[in-house]
């Protein structure tokens, strides 16, 4: 008998919304139902361009990386002992099928039920009758669009599964779920569209089966889930969305994934990464290597890495401060742009948060100081990402290494109401540079963090020890309790100081 060995649980997918019979039935013809699907397309985000790059599909990579394997057998799925790296179909929309059932699609709440009974089959089919397999049993839920819902309803209907089936569940990664809805022209989904099961989407009908009020269906309400382990992929690409011939990318329009607004795209507390991505296609965010990255290292990883931005002075253009110190009133805005990648990705990253990807953090100036300049008591510093790493991954050298690109840049002035437009200049930036981090533990259950800002310095030359926190504290906003946090200084000559928080902790 396989022994289960943490964190490399049984896998089990779940996919997303099929509106129409012919959708259905394409989607029952196939045994993995879209997880097998690659992609041989990388839209290039500088110019437009398309280049050629073969990413296999999640199904194949999980297998040829970490020995998974399904669970098919003879023209069936097999019924017997089955191996703990297992990857299995949650087939839900089966009986909505006429070749398999009554052709009638299972509401959110009989999917979800049907998977907390795929669950328990699972333990008995790996863990038989031995009471310490069984203790230990626990299941990766992976799930695209719709299918977040139906696990997420699982997790807090406690109508839906036990406490002891829900507590199998060990982490649920999401791909491009509308955890607070889908919105189309600004309009949440009515919840009188019940043809397709639309209605699905609607927010008053969603806090029903979520259990949840229907201004917070994006939480996990009193479900005892544990937030960070819950890991929200959000698309940001939404004109290669062709679905119903691009109407939909048009209707749902920009700052999306063509489907899914990106607003709507996350769990409150939970760790979200950002890929420019569609919902689905061939530039979809499953079948993508910036997906299966996020995933992998989210559920096999063994590092946490979160970062927040404390901004500390930002100085106006002297034209405007002179505006300013008249008496005039000065209002501004700002993006934060930040992109991360570990060391030796070359076709993908983890997150980008950038204007060009329509996902940059925006910060009002009067958010963070006050009319005279001062800083704010009660700032809100943003948190830039939260993101997995693997120290498996290692291809030289004993420390994790991995970059952000940071960027701070004005969105426009207006004194006294009005567009300062004479000197204005386009793109340009209050602060960017390249921070590479080289991270490992200290021995001692801690961490230790050195950096080098790489567009004056080669990443490979001396670097700088980042500042530790005091004990006992961590960064605000940042879930992660037991981490180590650490301070690098930002500042550029055009007067712009903040303070960078970084946040280590131990993952699984």
């Amino acid at each position: 008998m396989e022994r289960l060995q943490r964190p490399f649980f049984p896998i089990i997918y779940v996919r997303g919304y099929a509106m129409t019979r012919e959708e259905i039935v394409e989607t029952t013809s196939t045994p993995y139902m879209g997880f097998e699907a690659g992609s041989t397309k990388v839209r290039q985000a500088q110019d437009g361009s398309i280049v050629k790059f073969v990413f296999e599909s999640p199904l194949v990579r999980l297998m040829k990386d970490y020995d998974y394997r399904d669970v098919y057998e003879a023209g069936t799925e097999r019924s017997g002992r089955l191996s703990p790296r297992c990857i299995v179909i949650h087939r839900y929309y089966d009986p909505a099928d006429p070749a398999f059932g009554n052709g009638k699609a299972p509401s959110i709440i009989a999917a979800a039920t049907s998977l907390g009974n795929r669950i328990l089959e699972l333990r008995d089919s790996i863990c038989g009758s031995n009471a310490a397999l069984r203790k230990a049993f626990r299941v990766h839920l992976v799930a695209h669009s719709m299918g977040g819902l139906i696990c997420r309803c699982l997790l807090q209907n406690p109508d839906v599964a036990t406490a002891e089936t829900r507590a199998m569940v060990d982490k649920l990664f999401t791909y491009a779920t509308p955890h607070n809805g889908i919105d189309v022209a600004g309009i949440n989904v009515p919840q009188l569209l019940s043809v397709n099961d639309m209605d699905n989407f609607n927010r008053s009908v969603m806090g029903k089966y979520l259990k949840v009020p229907k201004d917070k269906v994006n939480t996990l309400g009193n479900s005892g889930f544990p937030p960070e382990r819950l890991f929200c992929l959000i698309g940001t690409n939404s004109r290669d969305y062709a679905a119903a011939h691009g109407l939909s990318s048009f209707a749902v329009g920009p700052l999306s994934d063509g489907l899914v607004r990106i607003a709507n795209a996350y769990v409150e507390g939970a760790p979200r990464a950002f890929v420019n991505r569609s919902h689905s296609g061939h530039f979809g965010i499953v079948n993508s290597e910036e997906g299966y990255q996020n995933m992998v290292r989210f559920l096999f990883g063994d590092t946490c890495a979160s970062a927040q931005l404390q901004i500390t002075a930002l100085a106006l253009p002297p034209e405007v401060e002179a505006a300013r110190k008249r008496g005039k009133n000065v209002e501004s805005a700002y993006y934060i742009e930040a992109t991360v990648a570990p060391r030796g990705a070359y076709t993908y990253e983890l997150t980008a948060r950038t204007q060009a990807n329509q996902c940059a953090i925006r910060r009002q100036h009067s958010e963070m100081f006050n009319a005279d300049g001062s800083l704010r008591r009660d700032a809100h510093a943003p948190v830039l990402f939260s993101v997995f790493l693997d120290s498996r991954k290692i291809l030289a050298g004993s420390e994790i290494v991995f970059s952000i690109d940071l960027a701070v840049c004005n969105a426009g002035y207006r004194i006294d109401g009005a567009l300062f437009l004479k000197h204005h200049i386009p793109g340009e930036y209050l602060f960017r540079n390249t921070l590479v981090l080289f991270a490992k533990p200290d021995g001692d259950g801690g961490w230790q963090l050195r950096y080098v800002w790489s567009d004056e310095n080669w990443a490979g030359g001396s670097k700088h020890a980042a500042i530790p926190v005091a004990a006992g504290t961590r960064a605000i906003g940042i879930r992660q309790p037991d981490a180590d946090v650490f301070s690098i200084p930002v500042q550029s000559d055009k007067g712009f100081t903040a303070e960078l928080k970084i946040a280590l902790a131990a993952w699984q």
